[in-house]
């Protein structure tokens, strides 16, 4: 068990928008929230013209991941289900351990969507939406998802121009939910307050 209260920097923001990169900075241990996507054969899974809509929340487990994000800050350390993005499966599981830091970062598209949860049992430290202008996240998401290649590269170019289009309600949904709107550069320094000693 930690000697110390642990508590989340939930990270939310649009795909692309510089999360995962700015928890990479940061140095922090990280909880990866896109990790509890539903398996892509969940015939409960959202469809949009004919196909699996995976930029709604309701393909992803929101409970799950609170669950996890719940006995990580509990205990110190956690086992998560590792998601593999072109086969719409989780394909093993990894563990988290916080190894004696008093802040985890908690990022994902769907981040959002655990504020009010995690709020409620007192886990949260800050809550934060990462925002940029859509064509910037929109050059960034679809550099990362080709070079990593997430989907067939057009699928990747329509996903990226809706998404582009529908960033103003994505961004406003998330604030919505409790997150703080705040650029990169913004956020890090929140952060690093809440590191800083007293």
């Amino acid at each position: 068990m930690p000697t110390h209260p642990i508590r989340l920097v939930v990270l939310a923001g649009p795909s692309g928008s510089g999360k995962s990169h700015l928890a990479a900075r940061l140095g922090l241990p990280v909880l990866r929230l896109d990790d509890f996507y539903r398996d892509g054969d969940d015939p409960e899974l959202p469809r949009a013209f004919g196909i699996v809509d995976w930029d709604d929340p309701a393909s992803w487990d929101c409970e799950a991941a609170v669950r996890c994000a719940t006995e990580l800050c509990r205990t110190g350390r956690v086992d998560v289900p590792r998601y593999d993005i072109p086969t719409s499966r989780a394909v093993g599981h990894y563990l988290v351990d916080c190894a004696g830091s008093p802040v985890v970062i908690a990022e994902g598209i769907f981040a959002a969507e655990a504020i009010g949860p995690l709020r409620d049992a007192g886990l949260v430290a800050d809550a934060l939406c990462l925002t940029h202008r859509p064509m910037v996240t929109f050059a960034r998401r679809l550099a990362r998802d080709l070079k990593e290649r997430r989907k067939p590269p057009l699928t990747l170019v329509r996903r990226g121009w809706g998404l582009m289009r529908a960033e103003p309600q994505i961004v406003a949904r998330q604030v919505s939910l409790g997150a703080t709107p705040c650029t990169p550069k913004q956020a890090e320094r929140r952060i690093r307050t809440l590191l800083s000693p007293a």
